[in-house]
């Protein structure tokens, strides 16, 4: 399945494995076409790490999210650069609602079982727009109440939509 991902910083395209994570995508998926994602930004952005968005609005209000959904790690995809994977609560393998995180780099450490028995579900890939992810990651950040590694100013996600094809 492929998706487009509008952000006020340029397009990023994504391609996402129905197949190895059915859970992950149709959630994915099903927070897209609701809307959920638009007007939504990355609010959490890490040099040499991974950017995360879907959950938060420019004013840091946190959206209301469904219910968390099953995790899908030992699928076989991994958390190398560009991969786009489920966040989640660390101590609570299944607890992914609507953020996500792009991987800048390969972070295979984020493939082995945490100390909660899990490790980090991949459920898609960037196939175009990598230098939109790199110029996201290398904004100015800064702390935000209880949130660190918040950009500056707000990148937003204007819309996530499924391409026909």
């Amino acid at each position: 399945m492929k998706i487009l991902m509008k952000t006020s910083k340029g397009d990023i395209h994504l391609e996402l494995d129905e197949k190895a994570s059915p859970v992950s995508v149709a959630n994915f998926c099903t927070y897209a076409a609701e809307g959920h994602y638009d007007g939504t930004i990355f609010h959490r952005v890490i040099p040499g790490f991974m950017i995360q968005g879907g959950g938060f609005t420019p004013d840091m209000r946190q959206k209301t999210a469904k219910q968390p959904i099953r995790n899908e790690w030992r699928n076989g995809l991994k958390n190398k650069r560009g991969a786009i994977a489920m966040a989640r609560l660390g101590g609570n393998p299944d607890s992914a609602t609507c953020q996500f995180f792009i991987n800048v780099k390969d972070n295979a450490f984020l493939d082995q079982a945490q100390p909660d028995g899990a490790a980090y579900a991949v459920f898609g890939h960037v196939t175009s727009g990598m230098e939109v992810v790199d110029a996201i990651v290398a904004v100015a950040t800064k702390s935000h109440g209880h949130h660190g590694d918040v950009p500056v100013e707000p990148i937003v996600i204007e819309k996530i939509s499924q391409i026909p094809g």
